[in-house]
């Protein structure tokens, strides 16, 4: 079978043909009388040997070694064909991704797609100082793709670059919520920890949302988090949760500020001392409890917590007994107020109080 016709059937072009010739890869057994390649049938299957190894990646030196050597075994080979495609395919990946970043980000021209893959190259840096001063580094007129900044604030692990991206995230504007979403049902409690401490910095309706979602996590950091910036928020949502803070300790101070706040509206006043008052009997409550719950009784407006904390200056727990006592007496200081006078109405404390 003469070449040309070898390159109809293989599919392999007459150039290439030739090229394996001159390699000695794929000689054709025999010529014509007027001096033309002329290949056998088991040239032929040695074409397609040949070109079944090349679409396995491997060079035409690593084939020419393997169909030559009989004694050749393919499993180191073929591993480490394995290894490089797996290179290959994750640098293709990265570049997919910068690609769709810079995509998404919409810019308006290739300063902006510069500016962008600079950003890109920065936080990808190994130097947490490298990332923070990508993050910081952009002019004040200049806008950073908050999507960019939210999926970067996932992945950060250094306290100081984290504190940076969400610093930038707040101030971009833009929409990183839905990114910041994502790391929400992450499986990695770290991420979702992360996207909390985010969301809490970020304005609007959505991002509360989506920390009210947080309020059922299982880890109680996020809880924490999600409560502590609800409240602030003025989300009343977060009740429970915030008793909850004080009862455990961490934050409790803020908390039982929170809860202060949140029970200016008196339709919430009596559900939160309500609240305060339970744990306060719960028979798991230890003194070290009961001393931040009679501390967060400090906190209620005006005077509405007089009446409870008077009946703590009594309590069979000495230290109780002495914080609380010192809280009357600065709460009844405070009763001289219009607004502590109708508090102590509204408490039953009477005007003599």
């Amino acid at each position: 079978m003469l070449i040309g016709e070898v390159a109809r059937l293989s599919g392999v072009s007459a150039r290439m043909l030739r090229h394996y010739d001159s390699l000695g890869l794929v000689r054709p057994t025999g010529r014509t009388v007027g001096g033309y390649r002329e290949y056998t049938p088991e040239d032929i299957r040695r074409i397609f040997h040949v070109e079944g190894l090349r679409s396995l990646g491997l060079s035409l030196r690593q084939i020419a070694r393997t169909i030559d050597d009989p004694g050749f075994t393919p499993a180191a080979l073929v591993g480490d064909l394995i290894r490089k495609t797996e290179e290959r395919l994750y640098r293709e990946r990265e570049l997919l991704d910068r690609l769709r970043k810079v995509d998404a980000a919409g810019p308006a021209g290739w300063q902006d797609v510069a500016r962008i893959v600079e950003l890109l190259h920065g936080l990808g840096s190994r130097s947490a100082a490298r990332r923070q001063q990508a993050v910081l580094a952009p002019a004040e007129h200049e806008s950073v793709p908050a999507e960019l900044l939210a999926e970067a604030v996932l992945t950060e692990s250094d306290p100081n670059v984290a504190g940076a991206l969400r610093w930038a995230l707040a101030r971009a504007g833009g929409d990183g919520v839905a990114s910041l979403a994502s790391g929400m049902v992450s499986d990695d409690v770290d991420v979702r920890r992360r996207a909390v401490r985010a969301l809490a910095e970020l304005p609007g309706d959505e991002a509360t949302a989506r920390l009210a979602d947080a309020l059922g996590d299982t880890d109680s950091t996020i809880r924490r988090h999600a409560a502590l910036a609800l409240g602030a928020r003025g989300e009343t949502r977060a009740v429970p949760t915030l008793v909850g803070i004080v009862v455990e300790g961490p934050s409790d101070v803020e908390a039982a500020e929170l809860l202060g706040t949140l029970a200016r509206d008196a339709t919430w006043a009596d559900r939160i001392m309500d609240a305060l008052v339970d744990e306060l009997a719960a028979p798991t409550a230890n003194s070290a409890v009961r001393i931040r719950l009679t501390q967060a009784l400090a906190e209620m407006p005006g005077t509405i917590a007089l009446q409870t904390l008077r009946q703590l200056a009594h309590d069979d727990d000495r230290p109780v007994a002495l914080i609380a006592s010192t809280l009357v007496n600065v709460l009844e200081e405070r009763g001289g107020d219009p607004d502590g006078a109708r508090a102590r109405r509204d408490a039953g404390a009477g005007p003599g109080a």
